[in-house]
Order: C-alpha cells, then sequence, then structure tokens
C-alpha cells in the first residue's frame, strides 16, 4: 500500500515538473526585492533598466524582510536589492559605528557586497497617527505620547524587533506604553482607520500618509537615523551591470518616489507599469515588460504550487510510513519518533522556512523541505495508530499461519491499517497546501504570490485569486484520497 501510493505521488510530482513546460535560460542577473510597495517598484525600475541596456534581468519580488534578501544576495541567489543606509547600520551591522558613507562601502566590502551612491531620497522611519484623534489629544511629537499611555499602537513585525524600532525607541523616549501590537506594515494602516490601533510606524514616502490623512509625528529628539535608498550587489556582478546601476544615484527625490507608491498602492497601478513610466520620463526609454494575462498567472501559480505540494508530500509519504511502522514495532524508539514529528510541528512555518535559507538558499528547495517536515507527523501518527489497534485475535491468526513479519505487514496488517494511514496522508495534504502559500515569502511562488500582494496592494481581488484556487485544490486532493481509498483499502475494512 505505501509504495503504491509513494510511487502514484512521485509519478505526479514528474508530471506536474513536465507540465511546466521547457526550462527557459535564467537571467544572467537577478534582482530582488522586499514584500512592500516601494521595494518592489524600485526592483522592477532596476531590472528593466538593465533589461533595456542589454544585461538580461529578472526580478524576485517580495520575498521577505531585510534578513532574507540579505542573505539571499550572500548566497547568490539574488545579485542586486534596494535597501537603505539606516537599516544596513542598525540590522546588518549593528553595533558598529558606520556614521559615513564610505565606513558602510568598507564594511560591506569585507562581506563580497557593494553598494551604489544614493538614489535621491531618504525613506526614514516616523510614527503617525490619525490628524483628528492627534488634534484632540495635542499631540504633535514622539515626546508628548509620553503623556497618553492609553494609546494602543501596532507595529509591522520587522519594526518590533529592529534595533532601530520599537525596542530602541521605547528606552530613548521613555514611553510607557504597553499595548503594543506586531502586524503587517499593510494592515496597521486599516487599523487605524478601524480604531483598532492609534500609533503605527510610517515610512516617510508612504502613499498612505495622505490617503489616510494621517499625521507625521516630529522626531524631536532625533532617534531615527538617515535611511537614503541604495542598491546593494555582488562585488562579481558584471561590469555593464554596474555601469547601469550607477546611472540610477541622484535620480528619485521623495516627492517622486511618493508619487509612484500612490501610483502602486492608490491607484492600482502595476509596479511594472509604474516602472516603466519613471523610466519613460527619466531615461527616454519606452520598452516596459509585458505582463503576464490573469489565465497565464494563474496557470504558472498552479503548477507551482502543484510541485511545491507533490514533491514534498510524495517525499514524505515515503519516509512517514516506514517510521510509523517503525514506532508500532519499536514502543520506546516510537516515542522518540513520535516527539522529534511533535517538535518539528511546533515549529512557525515562516520562521522553519527562514531557518531553511542559510542551507538552500531562496525558492522551491527550501519550500520543500519545510512542507516535507510539516506532512511527517500526520502520517507517522496515524500509521502507529492503524497499525496498533489491530486487534490482538487477527495478530494471532497471522502469527498462527506462520507468515513471517514482512509477509503479515504487507499482506495482513498493512491492508487493515490503510485506511487509517490514508486519513493522515489526507490531513498531511491539506495542510501542505495551505502552507505552501508562505512559500511566496522566500520566493518558491504559488498561490501565496497574489495573496501577498493582495494584503500588500489592500485588494481583495489579488487575495481570492491565490485563496481560492488554494481551497479548491484542497478540496479536489481531499476528493482523490477519498477515490483512493476504494483502491487501497480492502473492501472489507471499509465496510
Amino acid at each position: 500500500m505505501s509504495c503504491r501510493v509513494f510511487y502514484i505521488g512521485i509519478l505526479a510530482a514528474v508530471l506536474l515538473v513536465g507540465l511546466a513546460g521547457p526550462v527557459q535560460a535564467a537571467p544572467s542577473v537577478t534582482v530582488g526585492s522586499k514584500k512592500f510597495t516601494e521595494s518592489v517598484i524600485l526592483g522592477e525600475i532596476t531590472t528593466q533598466l538593465l533589461t533595456a541596456n542589454g544585461v538580461p534581468a529578472g526580478h524576485r519580488e517580495q520575498l521577505g524582510g531585510t534578513r532574507v534578501l540579505w542573505s539571499a544576495l550572500r548566497k547568490g541567489d539574488i545579485d542586486i536589492y534596494p535597501e537603505y543606509t539606516g537599516t544596513l547600520r542598525n540590522e546588518i551591522f549593528a553595533g558598529r559605528k558606520l556614521p559615513t558613507l564610505a565606513a558602510l562601502r568598507t564594511a560591506l566590502a569585507g562581506r563580497g557586497v557593494k553598494m551604489t551612491a544614493p538614489l535621491g531620497f531618504n525613506n526614514t522611519y516616523a510614527l503617525g497617527m490619525k490628524r483628528g484623534l492627534a488634534a484632540r489629544l495635542g499631540i504633535r511629537t514622539i515626546s508628548d505620547l509620553k503623556a497618553h499611555p492609553e494609546l494602543v499602537f501596532g507595529f509591522s513585525n520587522e519594526f518590533m524587533d529592529r534595533a532601530d524600532g520599537w525596542p530602541g525607541l521605547k528606552r530613548f523616549y521613555g514611553l510607557p506604553q504597553t499595548d503594543v501590537r506586531g502586524l503587517d506594515h499593510d494592515l496597521a494602516y486599516r487599523g487605524l482607520e478601524a480604531g483598532t490601533i492609534q500609533v503605527t510606524d510610517l515610512y516617510s514616502t508612504d502613499a498612505e500618509i495622505a490617503y489616510y490623512h494621517l499625521r507625521t509625528l516630529k522626531d524631536d529628539q532625533g532617534y531615527f537615523p538617515d535611511y537614503q535608498a541604495v542598491l546593494l550587489y555582488r562585488s562579481d556582478l558584471p561590469a555593464k551591470a554596474v555601469a547601469v546601476l550607477k546611472r540610477l544615484a541622484g535620480t528619485i527625490d521623495e516627492a517622486g518616489m511618493r508619487a509612484m507608491n500612490a501610483q502602486a498602492k492608490i491607484q492600482r497601478v502595476s509596479e511594472q507599469k509604474v516602472a516603466a513610466g519613471f523610466l519613460r520620463k527619466h531615461f527616454q526609454l519606452s520598452a516596459p515588460r509585458r505582463r503576464a494575462g490573469f489565465w497565464q498567472r494563474l496557470w504558472q501559480r498552479t503548477v507551482e504550487h502543484l510541485t511545491l505540494v507533490a514533491v514534498s508530500l510524495s517525499a514524505a509519504i515515503g519516509l512517514a510510513i516506514p517510521l510509523g511502522v517503525w514506532a508500532w514495532l519499536r514502543p520506546r524508539t516510537g516515542q522518540v519518533i513520535l516527539s522529534v514529528a511533535g517538535i518539528i510541528q511546533t515549529i512557525p512555518a515562516l520562521a522553519l522556512l527562514v531557518f531553511m535559507i542559510p542551507l538552500l538558499g531562496i525558492g522551491g528547495p527550501p519550500a520543500i523541505v519545510a512542507l516535507f517536515l510539516y506532512s511527517l507527523l500526520p502520517i507517522i501518527r496515524n500509521t502507529y495508530a492503524g497499525l496498533h489497534d489491530i486487534p490482538p485475535p487477527v495478530l494471532e491468526s497471522a502469527q498462527a499461519l506462520g507468515l513471517p513479519l514482512r509477509a503479515r505487514l504487507r499482506l495482513v496488517q498493512l491492508p487493515l491499517a490503510a485506511r487509517g494511514i490514508l486519513a493522515g496522508i489526507k490531513t498531511s495534504a491539506v495542510i501542505n497546501i495551505g502552507t505552501a502559500t508562505l512559500g511566496a515569502l522566500i520566493g518558491a511562488g504559488g498561490y501565496g504570490q497574489p495573496i501577498l500582494t493582495g494584503i500588500r496592494l489592500d485588494d481583495v481581488g489579488l487575495i481570492l485569486q491565490g485563496a481560492v484556487p488554494a481551497a479548491l485544490l484542497a478540496l479536489a486532493v481531499q476528493g482523490m484520497f477519498e477515490l483512493a481509498e476504494r483502491l487501497v483499502v480492502p473492501k472489507g475494512v471499509r465496510a
């Protein structure tokens, strides 16, 4: 039973990879971007400018936060990404005094990374709140917040943990607030609008500041450093590509960046078109990248998602069923196996994905390994339980017939436990399909890509483009295993 299901899964994985079509040549340069709109726009501008100047380039967008992009750059999974000097000083090189750009360049060179001159704008952190509330409470500066400990703060998850974020800001200003929540940066604006939070962190170029009628609180004691936008790139980047990157220095001012953010987030213009408009205005380039149509994108995401699920689930089936059998045969060892699988299951999915990056880079491999690990526990536990619950008289009858252990397993015990084993595989498959959406954070694609974009742009339609196919896929897989039960489980057991 286990071999049959395992080989069916492997065959499905091979077919799905084949359906993806012929493998295209990878671009010579890969640009990365973080999972917020400004970074995606800057990544798209860089990609289109490189391509227009004869350097084949691809864009891996929305790859999570600073540490994900930095690790990917160091490992060689990407070659360029937009960053900010304040982030470099306070996150990448925390604890080191690097007051000048020259000092930053020297520190980066020691890691095999180089940096362009500033692009022209300072996107510093700030705190903001609704104008009406700020006026009513008389709050204009960050220091004014000390008189209002009742206010609820909601900060981006990255700001909650950064050296230059909430912990340092709280100490520096002596802020008394205790109701402080971490959430996605894009969701924080909706929280302000709904009144569930009163203060959040802003970027000075955010389009939402004007759209949601927010007041930016003055950093009256000068806590936040400069966040000059730059491009980081690998030291071995071809000279032709480096020359193109240098052309972007000083071309984007704060007003221009805020306007481009507004085009993407408020006017719902795609980042590709926003970038093309910038290049047309500043470099007289008029050849934007063509955006794939809806059905083409849906097909691509479906193949990516199915491949992640099929490969990881097939591997999990091939290992988990033997482990479940072993756990039943050797109870002491079994407790260790079940405990280890249970511990893996308790690790947050996003944390597990990030743990894989230093070992496997970004993209499909770390996502597949993480999904494989998450798929083990239900199959191991159900295999163990299915074998353990077989009535003793049945086992005694098999032994009385003189069947050796392997024959008893193959002919009697596994068929009787098949229904429970399939239930475990079905549970793992459904969990796998849902968890695979997080793979988009590390460049694995799948249905998580439109979901992330929809959250970032506050576009319910885009969120549904990922959520609905994922739900339908889970239902389809569940139905497929219901049919598989008729083939695998003996009729007497089904009855």
